[in-house]
């Protein structure tokens, strides 16, 4: 098996957007979650949110994917010199040798969350400015990505929980040695959303306190969100 280049990573979370303040706040042991204050949720417990995701603007040609999940990836795009990374592969490969492959299981659940809520009272109708395709889909946020650097790559994502984000390496890889592309991004987005925040803590999984994971004492999960991005080639 040919051996792959992690040619560049970036990783934006509520302990710091990008790996500086990252790796500082694993160092210093400094928690990034808060008391959940999400939207109108009414959850007793703890959540780690991203600053700075609601001031995303996305440009204007990519206006219809406008959602939480996608302003949180634009802003990890943002982070580390991605884009530049990005930029540099691209003048080596070309769009068409590029791919995306990313993991998500929220997507833009939220945009439905609030559209739901907006719906017309007498005929139940979901209002008109709602694109799912463009933000609920799972694959919304591969084609934003494709979109965002203009790629004409292959781009698939991928939502199987938990393992999403695990899987779509081995998707790029199998392209890669398959000599479809020369390069990929992989990663994974998952933004919080009432649907989470809510079944979680209906089954009775979520701590009411900051989790504790390897406690002997510990009583549940804190729920947080996140954006990732690596380039293989």
């Amino acid at each position: 098996m040919q051996p792959l280049l992690l040619s560049q990573f970036t990783a934006t979370s509520c302990i710091g957007r990008g790996l500086t303040p990252t790796l500082a706040s694993l160092r210093e042991q400094r928690s990034g979650l808060q008391p959940c204050d999400f939207d109108d949720a009414g959850v007793a417990s703890w959540t780690g949110s991203v600053t700075g995701v609601n001031d995303e603007v996305l440009r204007a040609d990519l206006r219809a994917f406008d959602c939480r999940n996608n302003r949180l990836a634009q802003l990890g795009l943002r982070q580390d010199r991605f884009e530049q990374a990005v930029a540099q592969a691209l003048a080596r490969v070309g769009r068409r040798r590029m791919g995306v492959f990313l993991g998500t299981s929220t997507s833009g659940i939220g945009q439905t969350e609030l559209a739901y809520r907006h719906r017309d009272p007498v005929t139940g109708a979901l209002p008109a400015d709602f694109h799912y395709a463009s933000t609920h889909n799972p694959y919304s946020v591969s084609d934003f990505v494709r979109r965002y650097f203009q790629l004409e790559g292959p781009a698939m994502a991928v939502s199987s929980a938990c393992s999403s984000s695990a899987k779509v390496f081995a998707s790029a890889q199998r392209m890669l040695q398959a000599g479809l592309i020369d390069a990929a991004i992989v990663g994974g987005v998952d933004s919080l959303c009432l649907t989470t925040l809510c079944g979680f803590n209906s089954l009775g999984l979520l701590s009411p306190r900051p989790c504790r994971p390897f406690d002997v004492a510990r009583d549940g999960i804190s729920i947080g969100e996140a954006a990732a991005f690596i380039l293989l080639e």
